[in-house]
């Protein structure tokens, strides 16, 4: 059954409901793939290996994949921000290394209750502020495709286990860019839904305004799968939607004709490789082989979102880290000589260098004298990128880019220029400014490296993202490609 890991979630789940495999089968597949991989990919900071083969005996036990959930008796990774009951949670960070949570967060007790089988969670950038996963107060993650690259961040974990097949999909959560990023340098897709879809209680907060948990699969169907058992109103979180959740598997038909496509501009500029021009352009075109009207357009102000988000997000975390404070929980450094003394030593023992960057950085956003003419502007710029994006789509059903400027760069490459690195984001930060739903697919390689597509639609879209994601990929074929670790 050593082949079991190498399943999509669908396939996983028909080989459990023919009774060709048992889910204690494909859990020891995903783990014994964890034992010969890890040591070069790095994907994971807790294999809870344990509890996996716990929580799939209980599905063969009791049938529950026999009663139709698709998600039963699957192994799946969450990132290392999420909460987990008894599992500690880090969010790959010294300042929460020994917190053992005593709830899950929402999304992942929506799993839970589909038999979901965890095997561990997911490395990460330092409380999900990175693009790289370099930012780790543990290890860094390695891309599967080429270990000496970086799998992108912040859910670098994530993509990189499901990549390798050290897990058969992922959760992860989205801030900026943070599983789409990381999908597209990986070769996988991920799909972030519109902001408050998916509710955030239990996810470790970020910029609260931004955050988003969205699944991490192999493919467009799983994708669509995964997402339908994580949305839905959940009153614990006050940013929560309350609409109704349509079947995302309805949409899996391969039918696109008749919808219509942008192509902005600015995404295709002199910052995006033309290996990573000349796939996507390329997937444009088989877009259009297939029925969909494609026509180039513009986003003049979408040039502005990365300046932004670097003032917004910063002083969204400045304000959501201020909780870590060495009294209620984490890492405490008692030697200080008063209260504020040992805070200071906690901080400055527990953050890491760009979690320390990002705080004063909003600080300074947030300042008196300054919030006017630095985060105050940030914000109406906002306004202007959310309504020229909502005037895009009055005449596109969705605006295709490219999901990175470019491929997977080297291990260390952009760790001492924080600019370059923050470039890695700016073509995925618009959709996480405007709040709407986004998809990464992979559509070709550049320079032997996996190259993604994104899809993007306005808000509550996700139905229509899905359906061009799923005929684009059935037509193309990129998603059958497989790492080799």
């Amino acid at each position: 059954m050593d082949y079991l890991y190498g399943l999509t979630l669908l396939e996983a789940h028909d080989a459990l409901r023919r009774g060709e495999a048992s889910a204690v089968e494909l859990a020891k597949s995903c783990l014994e793939r964890i034992d010969r991989v890890e040591p070069r990919v790095g994907a994971f900071v807790t294999v809870t290996g344990e509890l996996a083969l716990e929580q799939a005996r209980r599905v063969d036990e009791h049938g529950l994949v026999v009663e139709g959930s698709p998600l039963a008796g699957i192994p799946v990774q969450i990132k290392d921000v999420m909460c987990t009951e008894g599992v500690r949670t880090t969010c790959s960070s010294r300042m929460l290394e020994g917190f053992v949570p005593p709830y899950s967060a929402t999304a992942v007790e929506r799993l839970y209750e589909r038999g979901a089988v965890l095997v561990g969670k997911g490395n990460m950038d330092e409380f999900a502020m990175g693009s790289s996963t370099e930012n780790s107060a543990f290890h860094p993650t390695r891309n599967p495709w080429d270990t000496e690259r970086t799998p992108g961040g912040s859910s670098g974990g994530g993509a990189a286990a499901v990549a390798a097949g050290e897990c058969i999909y992922a959760l992860g959560s989205d801030t900026g860019g943070s599983i789409r990023q990381p999908a597209a340098l990986c070769g996988i897709v991920a799909l972030k839904p519109t902001y408050g879809l998916v509710s955030r209680y239990g996810l470790i907060a970020f910029a609260s305004s931004l955050d988003q948990i969205g699944p991490m699969t192999k493919d467009v169907s799983d994708a669509a799968l995964v997402l339908k058992a994580i949305a839905g109103h959940d009153f614990r979180d006050s940013t929560s939607l309350n609409v109704e959740i349509p079947d995302y598997a309805r949409s899996l038909t391969g039918e696109v004709k008749g919808l219509r496509v942008g192509l902005p501009r600015e995404y295709f500029g002199d910052g995006t490789e033309p290996g990573v021009k000349e796939a996507v352009s390329t997937a444009a075109a088989l877009l259009e082989g297939l029925g969909v009207e494609v026509e180039e357009t513009s986003l003049p102000h979408t040039g502005y979102a990365l300046a932004c988000y670097h003032i917004i997000a910063p002083s969204e975390c400045s304000a959501n880290l201020a909780r870590y404070d060495g009294v209620k929980f984490g890492l405490s450094m008692g030697e200080g000589r008063d209260i504020w003394g040992a805070m200071e030593m906690t901080r400055g023992e527990g953050f890491g260098p760009e979690v320390k960057r990002r705080i004063m950085l909003g600080a300074y956003a947030l300042s008196s004298g300054y919030y006017d003419a630095y985060y105050l502007k940030a914000q109406r710029v906002r306004t202007l990128i959310r309504r020229e994006l909502d005037d895009a789509f009055r005449r596109f059903d969705a605006l295709v880019t490219p999901t990175s400027p470019t491929v997977a760069f080297r291990l260390g490459e952009r760790s001492h220029d924080p600019l370059s690195m923050y470039q890695s984001d700016i073509c995925t930060i618009p959709a996480n400014m405007a709040g709407i739903p986004a998809i990464s697919v992979p559509c070709g390689f550049s320079e032997g490296l996996p190259v993604g597509m994104q899809i993007m639609g306005p808000a509550l879209s996700e139905p229509t993202l899905i359906r061009l994601g799923y005929a684009y990929e059935q037509v193309a074929g990129w998603h059958r490609r497989r790492a080799e670790v």
